[in-house]
């Protein structure tokens, strides 16, 4: 056993330190690991030879700042991991490896109304074929993340009640899926995941405080405060489209009225304008004819702006992040809400606050939830195994 405080206990601290460091940024170069890490140049260059010997990594020649470097990643061997995202029409799934590189990715499309077991049939035959696809024995995957759009017990791991997924309310989607595929099964919600999915891969990167914001067939919001999704004790943090606009407005599907959703989600603002054009009008496409200039389009997408622009401002004064990022089909309209959302933060939130904010556009588009469940599973999974080639190196080496 390792006595707290002991040597040994010290550098399985300094090998946890620099490998989490490694697999939450999928590469990086020794300097930037000693940055990060607080370690020093010495120490991290030992550690990470001592890595590589181990087969942990992988080290290979780089550039940084016009200089040689060394890029550092988790080696190729070391397992792969799988994300599912259960969208409102579509199920996508993703597999990677633990330096952050897609291996294979497909999606199809869903019926909304199917039940929970057919959804989880449905995964379990696409994950199979992605799998297979990569050439990677089945037995590499360690874990995998799986994207709901609905709000998830953490004490219990079951849905909520969702209008977006009727079949599954009170299923017990990770347990399920865990049980099919041999593997730990880690949860989230959709806006949760493409906070995430942007965290690591797009617009948030290099932000430790940013909010997440997509607004589809409903509106929610992902937090991230230190570095790390915030969820709330029961797992409903980030429900902004509940947010009261006017009390006397329409009734919502939580039973209020008025809320934000109501004012901006597809199912209520799509049917002011389908009399002109057309009952199979999507989102996708009123931001496309925003583009081109239809003054109706344009009208509704500069309304959904200064709307969401409100519960924006709501959370800067609360909680002050430095970024937001717009996801979802209304990212595409670009200024057209972007500018709307700017306005409506300018008047109602801290000066202060306001001015430190960024909004921006997401950049991973649809994929954002099923990179973010990639994501899921790399930053919660565990350090140990991964360290025990090393540790038997640097064992054996020690005798």
């Amino acid at each position: 056993m390792e006595t707290p405080g002991s040597q040994s206990s010290l550098h399985r601290a300094n090998l946890e330190r620099v490998v989490r460091a490694v697999r939450m940024a999928g590469s990086l170069t020794q300097a930037e690991i000693a940055r990060s890490t607080g370690l020093s140049a010495a120490t991290v260059s030992n550690i990470v030879r001592e890595l590589k010997d181990g087969g942990t990594v992988e080290v290979t020649p780089t550039s940084a700042g016009g200089r040689r470097a060394r890029s550092v990643s988790l080696s190729g061997d070391a397992g792969i991991v799988v994300g599912i995202d259960f969208g409102h029409s579509h199920l996508r799934v993703a597999v990677g490896n633990l330096a952050h590189q897609v291996l294979a990715e497909d999606a199809e499309p869903i019926d909304v109304d199917a039940s929970a077991a057919e959804g989880m049939d449905r995964a379990e035959r696409l994950v199979a074929r992605l799998v297979e696809a990569t050439g990677i024995a089945r037995d590499k995957v360690i874990g995998v993340g799986l994207g709901v759009p609905g709000p998830i017990d953490v004490e219990s791991g079951t849905l909520g009640s969702t209008a977006i997924l009727p079949g599954w309310t009170g299923t017990n989607p990770g347990a399920e899926l865990s049980g099919r595929l041999g593997v730990p099964v880690h949860v989230d919600n959709d806006a949760n995941l493409g906070a995430l999915g942007e965290l690591v891969w797009g617009s948030g990167r290099g932000a430790a405080d940013l909010a997440y914001i997509k607004v589809a067939s409903g509106v929610g919001a992902g937090l991230v405060i230190g570095g790390r999704i915030y969820r709330g004790p029961g797992g409903t943090a980030g429900e902004i489209g509940h947010i009261t606009l006017d009390e006397s407005g329409p009734v919502c599907r939580c039973g209020n009225r008025g809320c934000l959703e109501t004012f901006t989600a597809a199912r209520y603002v799509l049917p002011l304008l389908r009399p002109g054009h057309g009952p199979d009008l999507t989102m996708a496409r009123v931001v496309e004819l925003a583009r081109e200039g239809d003054p109706g389009c344009r009208r509704v997408i500069a309304d959904v702006g200064r709307h969401v622009g409100s519960g924006v401002a709501n959370l800067c004064n609360l909680l002050n992040p430095s970024r937001v990022v717009l996801g979802g089909d209304l990212a595409e309209a670009g200024e057209l809400v972007l500018g709307p959302i700017r306005e409506s933060v300018s008047r109602y939130a801290i000066p202060s606050a306001a001015r430190q904010l960024g909004i921006v556009p997401g950049t991973l588009g649809g994929r954002a939830e099923v990179l973010g469940a990639l994501a899921l599973v790399l930053s919660e999974m565990g350090d140990a195994t991964l360290l025990d080639g090393a540790q038997a190196v640097h064992g054996a080496a020690s005798a």
